[in-house]
């Protein structure tokens, strides 16, 4: 039986390259595996592309990492918000590319990378600005039963950065409830994996909810972090609503 636990987070985060895409779990600040994060802004790799519900939020987790320059492009489905200044001061002064994607479409990319889709067809951003490609041109369509819908590809991660409750020697996952079921997606599209634990939660068997990822976590590093705190969130706005509120702001 393969033990999946690193030692320490430098060795769980040691191989993320320079231009890799890095897929990260959390939704707003409800979940964000703020220790993994802070590793990989240590480890130094840069040119990333990061994928996450949001864009940050105050300084610190995803924010910090932002605010190094070493992040190129970061896809998500709501970037703005009232504590996104690092984002959105990156954003305006040209130094970080935004591909907008609708929140189902994206946990549907990411679960499409870990199930082996190759692309599927959503009438979801039809007919808006985002069903264009991120250098404008059209994404391809197709009429079904009567409906447009707009062909999307998956996201492949190379490393996803997940808060679980419980460390697992073989990898499996065990998600808090809050935002679980997009970390969880994050996980199906990630190559490598490292998991956070919260503070407190130990190793054993994962409960009923405990399985939710298309495979096994295959890496994994542990340290602690502030005690998880069930919050609420609220996606308020279409995605494209959201756009053209953000451009006339």
């Amino acid at each position: 039986m393969i033990n999946k636990i690193a030692a320490s987070v430098a060795e769980a985060l040691a191989d993320v390259r320079d231009g890799a895409t890095v897929l990260i779990g959390g939704f707003g600040t409800a979940g964000i595996p703020g220790e993994l994060i802070d590793g990989l802004i240590a480890q130094g790799a840069r040119d990333l592309t990061v994928v996450n519900n949001n864009a940050g939020n105050g300084d610190t987790g995803l924010a910090a990492l932002l605010a190094t320059g070493r992040v190129r492009k970061i896809i998500c489905s709501f970037p703005r918000q009232a504590d996104s200044h690092v984002f959105d001061g990156l954003y305006r002064a040209g130094r970080i590319e935004l591909e907008l994607v609708p929140q189902g479409n994206l946990a549907e990319r990411l679960r499409a990378a870990g199930a082996g889709i190759g692309a599927f067809f959503t009438p979801t951003g039809f007919g808006t600005e985002l069903a264009r490609r991120p250098d404008g041109s059209p994404k391809e369509t197709r009429r079904i039963d009567g409906r447009d819908h707009v062909l999307e590809y998956p996201i492949h991660g190379d490393v996803a950065l997940i808060q679980r409750r419980a460390r697992r020697p073989l990898g499996q996952p065990d998600l808090p409830p809050g935002g679980a079921q997009l970390r969880a997606r994050h996980g199906d599209g990630g190559a490598l994996h490292g998991g956070q634990r919260a503070r407190g939660a130990g190793a054993g068997p994962a409960g009923p909810r405990g399985h939710r990822h298309a495979r096994h976590l295959r890496a994994a590093a542990w340290c602690a972090c502030r005690a998880w705190r069930p919050r609420r969130a609220a996606f308020g706005l279409w995605a494209d609503q959201a756009l053209a509120q953000w451009e006339r702001a």
